[in-house]
């Protein structure tokens, strides 16, 4: 789906590929995906994937303030707003998918609904 539009269609319908919903919020969930399957399979497409989910970020969504959210996947049509969710999970994940594998533990921490590390102690 990244690849087809160079960024992430909010809904797309996989019979007709047809983009039910155009627009992309900047969200972080194809990225976290990436992140965990890296971190648990250690197989290096995944930062492969990653790489293509940045630079397509700085392509399409990069403004001199920002990032914006896009209207339109097709026509890259920019949006005046970045969720705060982009800042808090969609980089930190791309942050995370990148980094040494020890800078966070998963046995060890949760991610709460902002992608918040929180130490597990139960």
């Amino acid at each position: 789906m990244w690849t087809t539009f160079g960024i992430e269609p909010e809904e797309l319908d996989y019979s007709t590929m047809k983009l039910m919903s155009p627009g992309y919020a900047l969200r972080p969930e194809i990225i976290e995906s990436a992140y965990y399957l890296r971190f648990y399979t250690k197989d290096p497409r995944y930062q492969e994937m990653g790489s293509t989910f940045i630079l397509n970020l700085v392509r399409y969504c990069k403004t001199s303030a920002g990032y914006a959210a896009l209207s339109n996947v097709d026509s890259k049509t920019k949006k005046d707003s970045m969720e705060s969710y982009f800042l808090a999970e969609t980089m930190k994940y791309l942050y995370l998918l990148f980094a040494p594998r020890e800078t966070l533990d998963l046995d060890k921490v949760v991610f709460n609904t902002e992608a918040h590390p929180i130490r597990k102690t139960w």
